[in-house]
């Protein structure tokens, strides 16, 4: 992180006083296993072997696509930070790993500190709502390759799980209940869609959806499931399964925790879709079969419990105030891997 303001080529005066904020930003996710200070070649972190009898680290990188666009032409980024980290943790979380720290790698064609900072600031939130570290990152500033005001930005994760601990598909079991855990609205999948339907209909941003507008709606973060998925944890909830339900939506998440031998069959009348989704599927005239294979509608992720644990897991779940339902069951497989059903 302390190379950025060479790497971009800004002037030194400029570059310290950027570097200077993002190391105010960072630091206050640190914690005692941070070991280096940002500016360095890399980040140093002491991973918390002696909490483990077998460690393992559990990694995952990840972008925020086209939802980039769409932060750029309403000129809002710190959401679209907390959104990067959210892409990423959510996957590590989805195998029963505790998230340790993040890096960010931000690439622009021209610098501009004042939207570095805020995408930045967002970076930082959602690693504090992630309960890790942000020990480093990159700027990159490559004007022959982006257009001026242009940017992109990525991220990568690493948690730690004990090995006997890990969740994978071999947990999951016929009888398990499926629990759905509500999205914050789109998150930050199907953007590509979403401006053609924009673009075909000539449909402003400051059309209202609710008690927001078109563009709060849609920038409104993907959320951040460290805190329940650790709740649920710390409170002897043996979770079989996790899908983080991103692009490709239930239909093609969930299957890829179930092992070969299971059915997911989703009650697909268990919930009501947000406005949003239901706004975007009339304007765009997108068949449900395309929303629920494009979006999340709805549903950020699904969890698999005993049927012994569903109620449990549910009040426990109301706790952390996190909308979430009975959605659905694992059955012996005779056909398809998910089946929805009325």
């Amino acid at each position: 992180m302390g190379d950025r303001y060479q790497e971009a080529g800004v002037d030194v005066a400029a570059g310290q006083e950027f570097v200077k904020k993002i190391n105010v930003l960072a630091k206050k996710t640190h914690n005692t296993s941070v070991l280096s200070s940002l500016g360095g070649f890399a980040g140093l972190f002491e991973l918390p072997t002696a909490s483990y009898q077998q460690p393992v680290l559990v990694s995952s990188t990840d972008g925020v696509g086209t939802k980039l666009k769409l932060a750029l032409q309403c000129q809002q980024h710190h959401n679209i930070g907390i959104d990067v980290v959210a892409m990423c943790v959510n996957d590590v979380i989805a195998h029963g790993a505790t998230p340790l720290f993040f890096l960010d790698y931000y690439a622009t064609g021209q610098l501009d500190q004042q939207v570095a900072v805020a995408l930045l600031d967002g970076i930082r939130d959602g690693c504090q709502q992630a309960g890790m570290a942000l020990i480093g990152g990159e700027t990159a500033e490559m004007p022959g390759l982006y257009a001026k005001g242009d940017y992109d930005i990525a991220g990568f994760c690493v948690g730690i799980a004990e090995k006997a601990n890990l969740i994978h598909p071999a947990c999951i079991t016929a009888g398990d209940q499926l629990i759905a855990l509500a999205s914050t609205g789109v998150h930050a999948n199907g953007f590509s869609l979403i401006r053609h339907t924009i673009d075909q209909g000539n449909i402003t941003l400051n059309t209202p959806i609710k008690q927001q507008t078109l563009s709060e709606s849609l920038l409104t973060p993907t959320r951040i499931y460290c805190s329940t998925i650790q709740h649920l944890l710390q409170n002897h909830i043996c979770l079989h399964g996790i899908a983080h339900i991103t692009g490709g939506g239930i239909i093609e998440n969930l299957p890829r925790i179930l092992p070969g031998h299971l059915t997911a069959h989703i009650q697909q009348d268990s919930w009501e879709w947000p406005e949003i989704f239901r706004w975007l599927q009339q304007k765009g005239r997108i068949s449900t079969e395309d929303m629920r294979r494009t979006f999340n509608c709805g549903v950020g992720m699904i969890i698999s419990v005993d049927e012994k644990d569903l109620e449990t897991c549910l009040s426990l779940l109301a706790d952390q105030h996190q909308h979430a339902w009975h959605i659905g069951e694992i059955t012996p497989r005779q056909g398809e891997s998910l089946v929805w059903e009325h």
